[in-house]
């Protein structure tokens, strides 16, 4: 049988002693974890084993003896190590050697409960793996992608055994406490054992985060409650309070903050991960924010905002009359119902006519309304942009109108339509049942029902050359609010803690480990080490991307088409909840 000891680097060039690790029968493996030096007393080296596998849960055990022969090796040192198998009994033990002046190793793993033959010891054949200790330690395995069937169970056994082994090294952190300069009983060897990594700016940090966040977190509770409150639930401001964007980012930040800022600890890795990337996200915001704030109060640029905002109006209320005179005659030669076409045109120009003289009573206060609408870029560019999004809102909302106008009277029309012409075949739709059933219908009914199919045939044309112009500047509209949403959506759901890891540390999120070949020679003990795999970038944004404050769309292409074409209200960025009974 081939046994597996995964071996630390860092151990490689320390002074003979015992091997102190895990021993994981499953996979036949040996997780060499430090190396305990001379001199030493047994009793305290149980004792500092008992200390660490009640800390951490790990089997922590003596494998076996290290013999690192920097000079001419001593015949006394080897009878001792060989003696030390009686002194730590454990099945197998491990014998790792490595020669004076060479790169060449040995390696034995001998059964002294089960021997081969009577008064004999059997050996394995030891497979000896090296890994960077800290590496593994500070990085986290991730699951593999969904693989065929054929594969899958391979894939879980292999990923089985490295979580095992990256288990082992993460939870024996108690066992890396202590350095060469401590002064206990018992020496070791392990990743740390030049210096214990610390820095003071971090030990304040975390003496200052406790008071810090209990502080934020009472906050930010005042300010839960105070939104909670039975006034802002009332019909006018639940009313606004749905429809707005700028409401919904301030809800979702709030969700993020009492997240981030909440005293109770992380429980498991992803959600440190995702308190990490939550911050960076808000911290980023906020920055970006600030930005804008400066940009926008350098050089008076609120100012000339707003004196061009009323141009601009004005501009575009006077296409939008060209556009009606020009769908008042005859557009693109087609004849149109003159009647209908004069009482739509007029209709919609008084709408412009209104529109444009709200326009002009809001001017004096533009300039007051933008500067405080520039003062909330301090909270966060998603809140500026989500204010934007709704400032376009108002200023399209005659574009609105328009749609919702003609999407009305076509669907009316359309849907009159296809009932007439279940009247013709002799169907009708029963509301019941949902369905189509059969229906016998007299005279009179028929004829009726053809005067008014002739009447609303000849009336579509005009009604849906109306309802394709205003579907396309709506669509103009929710094409410019979908580029805003994405933007808020893209800072408020991309994992930028996890990309800057990804970019800096990639061992920090491993995929997966590969092996590169050290020695291989007749004789000799297969010598392999051990690299981390990083996480490619799409895994790691679709992994650890956050939730965000916006509803997607739930429709595809061809429900969107068809809603269209029937004349149906659409809403990209909004989902309506369904009406229960």
């Amino acid at each position: 049988m081939v046994l597996k000891a995964f071996f630390p680097t860092c151990c490689a060039s320390a002074d003979s002693g015992l091997l102190v690790g895990r021993w994981v029968p499953e996979q036949s493996s040996a997780v060499v974890l430090a190396v305990v030096h001379f001199p030493f007393i047994p009793i305290q080296v149980k004792e500092l084993l008992a200390q660490v596998q009640q800390a951490s849960r790990v089997g922590v055990a003596v494998l076996g003896t290290w013999c690192h022969c920097q000079q001419k090796p001593e015949e006394s040192l080897g009878r001792f190590l060989e003696g030390l198998g009686a002194v730590f009994p454990h099945d197998p033990w491990l014998q790792l050697c490595r020669e004076r002046g060479s790169k060449f190793w040995s390696c034995k793993a001998t059964h002294r409960q089960v021997p081969a033959a009577p008064g004999a010891a059997s050996e394995d054949q030891v497979m000896l793996i090296f890994y960077d200790q800290r590496k593994v330690l500070l990085s986290q395995l991730h699951p593999p992608a969904a693989l065929p069937d054929h594969q899958a169970g391979d894939a879980s056994a292999s990923t089985g055994g490295l979580a095992a082994i990256f288990d082992t090294v993460a939870r024996s952190e108690s066992l890396f406490r202590s350095d060469r300069f401590d002064e206990g009983p018992v020496r070791l060897s392990h990743w740390q054992s030049e210096g214990v990594e610390a820095s003071i700016l971090v030990e304040l940090a975390k003496r200052a985060s406790g008071p810090v966040c209990l502080l934020l977190a009472c906050l930010l509770s005042l300010v839960s409650a105070a939104s909670a409150c039975r006034v802002f639930k009332l019909w006018p401001l639940s009313f606004l309070g749905s429809k707005l964007s700028t409401c919904e980012q301030l809800r979702h930040r709030l969700e993020q903050l009492t997240l981030i800022f909440s005293t109770q600890k992380a429980t498991d890795p992803t959600e440190l991960m995702r308190k990490a990337n939550m911050l960076v996200s808000v911290l980023l915001d906020v920055a970006l924010g600030l930005v804008l704030l400066s940009w926008l109060h350098r050089k008076n640029r609120l100012g000339q905002l707003a004196d061009a905002l009323v141009p601009v109006a004005d501009h575009v209320a006077e296409q939008l009359q060209h556009l009606l005179q020009w769908l008042m005659g005859a557009p693109a030669g087609l004849k149109m119902n003159r009647a209908l076409d004069q009482v739509l045109g007029r209709f919609f120009l008084y709408h412009i006519h209104l529109w444009i003289s709200y326009i002009h009573l809001m001017s004096p206060f533009i300039e007051r309304i933008l500067w405080h609408v520039g003062l909330s870029a301090c909270l966060g560019l998603t809140v500026a942009l989500s204010i934007l999004w709704d400032i376009i809102a108002l200023l399209t909302f005659h574009i609105y109108c328009f749609y919702v106008y003609g999407a009305r009277l076509y669907c009316l029309k359309v849907y009159g339509l296809s009932s007439l012409w279940r009247l013709f075949r002799g169907k009708k739709w029963n509301v019941l049942r949902q369905r189509v059933d059969s229906c016998s219908y007299d005279l009179d009914q028929l004829f009726i029902g053809t005067l008014l199919f002739t009447i609303l045939v000849f009336l579509l044309p005009t009604t849906a050359l109306y309802y394709l112009v205003f579907t396309l500047l709506r669509l103009l509209v929710v094409a410019v609010q979908g580029l805003i949403h994405l933007l808020v959506d893209m800072v408020n759901s991309l994992p930028l803690y996890s990309l800057g890891l990804r970019l800096c540390r990639p061992y920090r999120l491993a995929a997966g480990v590969k092996f590169r070949i050290l020695e291989h020679q007749a004789g000799r003990p297969l010598r392999l080490l051990m690299q981390i795999n990083p996480l490619p970038y799409g895994r790691v944004v679709h992994t650890y991307r956050l939730p965000s404050c916006g509803c997607h769309p739930k429709h595809s292409w061809g429900s969107l088409c068809r809603k269209l074409f029937l004349g149906e209200l659409i809403y990209p960025w909004r989902q309506r909840e369904d009406k229960q009974d």
